[in-house]
């Protein structure tokens, strides 16, 4: 879970609107639903027609992007792979070639951590359930036979999954590979100030007016919805992992929402939230969801042989950052 909130100085509405700064640019900032959460795009831009070409590119390509690669919509290239698990070959284009090629280099950058086929353990632990229960053994052994993106068969213009029951899921990183996406297509545009924030997942191109860096509040654990301080980005990411809110307990454990493929548990290792700065949004948010499953010390020590990444690893009693991370912090 993305933990990470901007701070009502920077962020006062949610609503589609355009404010002008002292230096008499404007802020434009668009907000919509779109990948399960709020898709929200804020830039500075002193030319209304070239804004408002951007806005629409935006939302278009997040439109696509969702129809094809959300595993909730039947209609979707992904849920037709799914379907065709243990039947038959699935013909491809070389977009969704590539991104499958994403899930193979993310799987092999997190030793297997970040595994596109971890669905059927997924959809074991039902978070939402009324009651909540945990898994028998049984299922649990049954699921991850249906796991490993070893076992996806590929060839060039076609995927097969080869057992029924196998399927994908691009909700582990999907909403960080599309921040960056329009990262690119605001370069494109030619807007040099944006921050992007899907469900909290973040880019910070350039700096806001009269204002050195974009500054984004990290919420505390402890009290969610409130922050315990913030950071300051300029052509940076930030992604957040944490199971603090999507949770139950049960006979005085709690169990949380983010998996273990390895084992078919919840991860259980007195974490609470794992919070990275990178480049792109999709290497912050990779690095984040890993270092969380690998635990404090493995994790730490993941983010800081990351060239450029920076981290901050919170336990239940202890604090773990990098070397660096404190550059980007802002003093209350």
């Amino acid at each position: 879970m993305i933990s990470l909130t901007i701070p009502e100085s920077i962020s006062s509405s949610r609503a589609s609107g355009v404010g002008a700064d002292s230096l008499g640019l404007s802020v434009h900032k668009h907000a919509w639903h779109a990948l399960g959460t709020i898709c929200e795009i804020q830039f500075v831009s002193d030319d209304a027609g070239r804004a408002d070409e951007f806005r629409f590119a935006a939302v278009d390509w997040v439109t696509k992007f969702e129809a094809k690669y959300s595993r909730f919509r039947a209609d979707s290239m992904l849920s037709e792979i799914n379907a065709a698990a243990g039947s038959h070959w699935v013909e491809v284009d070389p977009e969704m070639d590539r991104m499958l090629d994403v899930c193979g280099m993310l799987h092999a950058l997190s030793a297997g951590l970040l595994d596109a086929t971890a669905l059927p353990l997924l959809k074991l632990w039902d978070f939402r359930a009324d009651t909540p229960r945990i898994p028998p053994a049984t299922e649990i052994s049954a699921a991850r036979e249906l796991v490993g993106w070893t076992k996806v068969q590929r060839r060039l213009g076609a995927v097969f999954l080869p057992r029924e029951g196998m399927c994908l899921d691009f909700g582990g990183w999907g909403k960080e590979y599309a921040v960056d996406a329009v990262a690119e297509i605001a370069q494109a545009h030619r807007i040099g100030a944006a921050l992007i924030d899907f469900g909290h997942d973040i880019r910070a191109l350039g700096m806001p007016p009269g204002r050195p860096a974009w500054h984004i509040g990290l919420e505390d654990p402890a009290h969610p919805g409130t922050h315990r301080g913030s950071i300051a980005l300029r052509n940076r990411s930030v992604a957040s992992s944490g199971d603090y809110i999507r949770s139950f307990t049960i006979a005085g454990r709690r169990y949380g929402h983010i998996v273990d493929p390895r084992t078919g548990y919840p991860v259980f290792n007195s974490c609470i939230q794992a919070t990275v700065i990178a480049s792109s949004c999709l290497q912050a948010g990779v690095l984040s969801t890993t270092a969380f499953v690998l635990g404090a010390n493995e994790g730490l020590r993941l983010i800081q042989e990351t060239y450029g990444a920076e981290g901050l690893i919170l336990t239940e009693r202890a604090r773990y950052q990098t070397r660096g991370f404190f550059k980007h912090v802002v003093e209350s």
